[in-house]
């Protein structure tokens, strides 16, 4: 069964459709909060959870003693780019947009499976070249040691996008970057933020993890709503060598 299928298996349920729902409201779940929702069994409700994590529409972590749920909208968005936006006006980035009230920071977790080697997925997130292929038409600059800075420019851009400093710097596996918007006064406002790149070999693909944390409780959604369709440009990019032509990847193009 391919992926796109365990997809569409995993939506059909609407108790399923239910649960991402509730990731939707409210991201970072654990078992009890989900099950408390539902006139379902603890066993029955992680049962649906463990179909969708097969399915890669959510994503589990740790912190501490809990185990927390994240929704991850990267399937949804390579669904509609393979399907949807043929035929319509492509919506905004898949299943972002909403502002969540939260008295801690938000942490956002992407997901995605990409059939090449750690070695080449960390050139295409590194190299200036191939990022602009799939990140909106940007490239970034950086030595990438650690303590060293990054920016993110565009040539019909007056300013950098994003800058930042490279934490950690582990190729081909791992990298954590303190992340600054500069593209617009309301991602301005909510200052510094933290993104971490995470590979992992899985046979002959790797999975890529991608977590947006330290964002303030009122981060407009224009900060991390992005990440679905850079991530399925980067896995268009790395199994096809074509681009996405998607409303974000125009978004700098020069006239």
């Amino acid at each position: 069964m391919g992926d796109v299928d365990l997809v569409f298996r995993a939506l059909a349920d609407p108790t399923r459709r239910a649960l991402l729902d509730e990731l939707f409201a409210r991201d970072g779940q654990t078992l009890v909060s989900l099950t408390a929702r539902h006139d379902m069994t603890r066993i029955a409700v992680a049962k649906h959870l463990k179909i969708l994590e097969d399915a890669g529409l959510i994503v589990s972590r740790r912190r501490g003693r809990e185990k927390l749920h994240y929704l991850n909208p990267v399937p949804i968005r390579l669904v509609h780019d393979r399907w949807v936006s043929k035929y319509t006006e492509p919506w905004a980035a898949g299943l972002v947009g909403l502002k969540h009230e939260l008295e801690d920071q938000m942490e956002k977790v992407f997901e995605i499976y990409i059939r090449t080697t750690p070695e080449r997925l960390w050139e295409a997130i590194t190299d200036p070249v191939i990022r602009a292929k799939y990140h909106f038409g940007a490239s970034i600059e950086s030595d990438w040691t650690v303590g060293s800075p990054y920016r993110l420019g565009h040539p019909a851009a007056e300013r950098p996008l994003m800058e930042g400093e490279n934490l950690v710097v582990e190729r081909p596996n791992r990298l954590v970057q303190t992340m600054r918007a500069l593209w617009g006064p309301d991602a301005e406002r909510a200052g510094t933020s933290r993104v971490t790149w995470e590979i992992e070999p899985v046979g002959d693909s790797c999975r890529l993890t991608v977590v947006h944390d330290q964002l303030p409780p009122d981060a407009p959604a224009e900060l991390y709503g992005g990440w679905p369709m850079i991530l399925s440009g980067l896995k268009t990019w790395l199994e096809t060598g074509e681009t996405l032509t998607t409303p974000g990847s125009l978004m700098y193009r020069q006239q």
